[in-house]
């Protein structure tokens, strides 16, 4: 069978009949992300997500905690996901990536991606800032895109945040803007 028509399940139901979304809630049971989930998160196959989580409180990041955050996106590049973009505003993260696929050929759950992108971003925004606790809001926002003009669309979004914001003039000035170049 091709990828392209390659049946989807939920991961707590393999012998299940076929479903072409995977709702992310559902890996719960399989990961320790127990927090329960107020939005519906849906995942395709090697389908890219745009994803925004946002602080618990609207005081900005200091300068050196949203290097750390950028840092952390980084790290899971080509690990548990494919990241084509992120940015890291004064109060919230957008991401623009594509989950891999584990060594079962199962994707990677976005709430496991995010458990450990929140979680390693805390502890170093925590640190450069003297604090602890949670920083990040439980809930986050994701959207699954259905096309390559979905894609390139959500891009722009990211790379014109913080113009938009009148943070920068030109997206390119933005420190804190990551966007892959090529493939």
């Amino acid at each position: 069978m091709s990828e392209a028509h390659q049946p989807s399940y939920t991961r707590h139901a393999r012998q299940a009949k076929p479903n072409h979304a995977i709702q992310a809630h559902t890996f719960q049971a399989h990961t320790s992300y127990s927090n329960v989930r107020l939005l519906p998160h849906y995942q395709k196959f090697d389908k890219a997500l745009f994803v925004t989580f946002c602080k618990n409180n609207r005081e900005p990041f200091a300068a050196e905690a949203r290097d750390a955050i950028l840092e952390c996106c980084l790290k899971g590049n080509n690990y548990r996901f494919r990241l084509h973009a992120a940015v890291v505003m004064p109060e919230h993260v957008h991401m623009l990536l594509t989950p891999l696929r584990d060594e079962n050929g199962w994707p990677y759950g976005l709430p496991a991606i995010l458990k450990s992108l929140k979680g390693a971003s805390v502890r170093s925004a925590n640190k450069i800032c003297t604090t602890s606790g949670p920083v990040w809001q439980e809930e986050s926002f994701d959207h699954v895109l259905r096309s390559q003009e979905s894609l390139e669309e959500k891009l722009e979004y990211i790379r014109q945040n913080p113009v938009r914001r009148g943070l920068v003039r030109k997206p390119e000035d933005y420190r804190w803007l990551w966007v892959r170049t090529c493939g």
